[in-house]
């Protein structure tokens, strides 16, 4: 073998067995730490997305609650009450308003309870399947009832599914009455508790998930502040506290973390 051969052999080198197993542990530690990294990162992103979900849903329900509070009462005719609470733990409310130029009046007396409504406005802004408020104003009586079928021409209004309870006389007003009713679902979901609407006549609405909690407080004209008012007329602020919730898994544990955020108004009702 010639010299020069012999200088290549020598200059030939590999890895031992111990760099090997070095340079494992380096790049397993390096990769542990990234993936680690990463799990923390997910963990963080996951938790702000959610408490951001939270905010939204009860933001967006306190600000339902609030527009539609502050209408109570607008309007109304006299023996509807603006506001009915119920102290239920999540607490309960129905609110009452007339919020649209959408009204008419008897032109006749009703022969009969089932009898059409001959009206003596005109009718277009009514619609079928609408539920509206009759109102005596005499006696200071009314209900509500369900619109079959609105005659544009005739200026007549229909109920064929029901009867009143009484046969209303001329003059009687007939007003597109707006009947709100919030309450929080958990009994039918109990682990994903729902912010509900429900109007006169339809069925329940979900209006937002994980709400947990609802409570009104009521400050009444004499300074007392009531969970459950006796007379809505005396009424000058409601305190309103919305509590969502949600209900995350954590990617490092095994238990079902919990997060939730309370949100708080008050409100001076305008047309009590």
């Amino acid at each position: 073998m010639s010299v020069f051969n012999r200088k290549i052999v020598k200059s030939e080198s590999g890895l031992s067995f111990l760099e090997i197993m070095i340079a494992l542990t380096i790049t397993t530690v390096v990769v542990v730490a990234v993936y680690r990294l990463y799990l923390t990162q997910h963990r963080n992103y996951l938790i702000q997305d959610d408490v951001t979900e939270i905010q939204q849903n009860v933001r967006a329900s306190i600000d339902e609650l609030g527009r539609n509070v502050r209408m109570a009462g607008f309007a109304l005719p006299e023996g509807l009450e603006p506001i009915v609470a119920f102290n239920t733990d999540p607490d309960t409310i129905i609110i009452n308003f007339f919020n649209q130029d959408c009204e008419t009046f008897l032109s006749a007396p009703m022969p009969q309870p089932s009898a059409e409504l001959k009206c003596g406005s005109d009718v277009s802004c009514f619609s079928e399947g609408q539920w509206v408020y009759i109102y005596d104003p005499n006696d200071k009586y009314g209900e509500w009832f369900e619109i079959t079928h609105v005659q544009q021409a005739a200026m007549h209004l229909q109920h064929n599914t029901m009867s009143l309870s009484r046969a209303y006389d001329e003059d009687a007003m007939i007003l597109a009455v707006t009947q709100l009713k919030y309450y929080i679902d958990n009994v039918t979901d109990p682990e994903n508790p729902k912010f509900m609407i429900k109007r006169v006549g339809q069925e329940p609405q979900i209006f937002a998930d994980n709400i947990s909690d609802m409570q009104f407080t009521y400050r009444m004209k004499n300074g007392t502040v009531l969970d459950q008012p006796v007379l809505a007329s005396n009424i000058i602020e409601i305190l309103i506290s919305l509590t969502g919730n949600s209900y995350w898994k954590d990617l490092e544990s095994t238990q079902d973390t919990v997060r939730s955020r309370t949100f708080s108004t008050s409100i001076n009702p305008r047309n009590m």
